[in-house]
């Protein structure tokens, strides 16, 4: 796909693939095999027709493509452009075996975005909106696992009301993901189509402060679905963690994108980067924002990571665009220390160098220091980026749940928790991962809740 020069992206925020033209796309749906076994739909998690809306596509019926898709995923421009493809639908195509399987994200991207620009379509997908209502339902976070299960179960019939902490709904697709990754005009356009199916959403609500499950009760909500994703951030435990220049991914990510630090003064939300920056992490959030810091003119920026590069968990095509863009990586090193000045300001990222030893409990070798090894990185920022766990204000409100070591909640694979009306999925259940796994538990907890309810009729 055509891509911004990396010597112009680094300048600014706006998009970095430019997305297929009509030809084109046509062009890449015209090498689908159209398998009758549809290997490429076992690896998808939202369930998506996938040979029949790219047959769709190739015929340039770009509207049926669309309905084929939305049956399924309601969030498909959003899904084409952060899902990892390469790793479910993508590698279950039969063209993998060629080095060269369809481009399937790209089209689902291409059909969303194509039919919501052309005024004569916009109205051609179906909205599937019940005459009559069901029980209601509460669903709580509006991230992927909350905007999907919310979906479906509006398509079924159920009066469904989203509760979201924050000013905006995405979650993680609004705070989380930089601009030039996922424009923020694609994931309102998302969530318009799903209030259409009249789904309800207040902002500002945090459940368990502002209100509690048991109030929800009483207001005559049948179920829930706790889709509140993990926004704790982890830190290193070193020395140095509290000196000025030290972000949390998280922090550093929703100042950025959710309240528009990379417009200031329009916006009124600065955000301090050095002009040398250490990133610790190799996963997806890392790759974010080392992008982002170099956007925000940062001179050099530098990957931290204790591992090897066949071990990062970022995406092929995040770490191809960070390397275009400038990134160094320093793998199989471990930060020990962040050192500060007198003012308490970051001077350098204190390392050690690893070599691999035997495998640890994951099957992987395990990073083991090298004696004597230790060295300074000249940074005056510090961005930690290696996972986050759940909030845990949520659920100490709710009586009888049972959660995990790191504060997940427990529930079986379609959703069930301990409590019998509590369904909860994504993140806040697996801890960080990815936008299609949370949008599939979104999908399995709809299914579980209609069971539930249908149940006790």
């Amino acid at each position: 796909m055509r891509e911004q020069d990396p010597k112009q992206r680094i300048k600014n925020f706006n998009e970095v693939p430019y997305g297929y033209s009509e030809e084109e796309a046509v062009k890449e749906a015209s090498r689908c095999l159209q398998c009758r076994t549809k290997p490429c739909v076992s690896g998808c998690p939202a369930e998506i027709d996938i040979p029949g809306f790219i047959k769709a596509i190739k015929e340039r019926r770009f509207r049926d493509a669309l309905t084929i898709i939305k049956k399924t995923n309601n969030l498909p421009a959003v899904c084409g452009r952060v899902c990892p493809q390469e790793d479910q639908c993508e590698l279950k195509c039969v063209l993998m075996k060629t080095g060269s399987p369809i481009n399937i994200g790209s089209l689902e991207r291409f059909v969303a975005d194509i039919v919501s620009e052309d005024a004569s379509c916009s109205e051609a997908v179906p909205d599937g909106t019940p005459s009559e209502r069901l029980e209601k339902v509460a669903v709580i976070g509006a991230g992927p696992a909350g905007l999907t299960c919310a979906a479906d179960l509006a398509r079924v019939g159920y009066d469904v009301t989203i509760f979201e902490g924050l000013h905006m709904p995405g979650g993680v697709l609004s705070y989380g993901i930089p601009e030039f990754r996922l424009p923020k005009e694609i994931v309102s356009r998302e969530v318009d189509g799903i209030r259409r199916l009249g789904v309800k959403v207040k902002y500002n609500s945090i459940i368990g402060r502002t209100k509690t499950i048991d109030q929800l009760r009483k207001e005559g909500f049948a179920a829930f679905f706790i889709g509140a994703g993990a926004g704790l951030p982890v830190f290193l435990g070193i020395d140095g963690e509290n000196l000025n220049g030290v972000y949390s991914a998280n922090e550093f990510l929703t100042r950025v994108n959710l309240m528009k630090a990379y417009k200031f003064p329009e916006y009124d939300t600065p955000v301090n980067v050095g002009k040398k920056v250490a990133v610790v992490g190799a996963g997806n959030v890392a790759m974010d924002a080392a992008r982002c810091a170099l956007r925000l003119g940062s001179e050099k920026v530098v990957i931290v990571y204790r591992r090897t590069e066949e071990e990062m968990p970022a995406r092929l095509d995040e770490v191809h665009h960070a390397k275009e863009e400038g990134i160094e990586f320093h793998l199989l090193t471990s930060p020990i220390k962040i050192a500060g000045d007198t003012n308490g300001n970051v001077t350098s990222l204190i390392c050690l160098k690893n070599r691999l030893g035997e495998p640890d409990d994951s099957g992987r070798r395990r990073p083991v220091p090298i004696e004597g090894s230790e060295f300074a990185m000249d940074v005056d920022t510090v961005i930690i980026a290696i996972g986050n766990n759940p909030n845990p204000l949520l659920v100490r409100t709710i009586s009888g749940i049972n959660t995990g070591r790191k504060g997940t909640i427990e529930a079986d694979p379609s959703g069930r928790t301990s409590v019998e009306d509590v369904f909860a999925g994504g993140d806040i259940v697996t801890g960080a991962a990815t936008v299609i796994a949370a949008m599939g538990a979104g999908k399995q907890a709809a299914r579980a809740i209609d069971e539930y309810l249908k149940s006790r009729r």
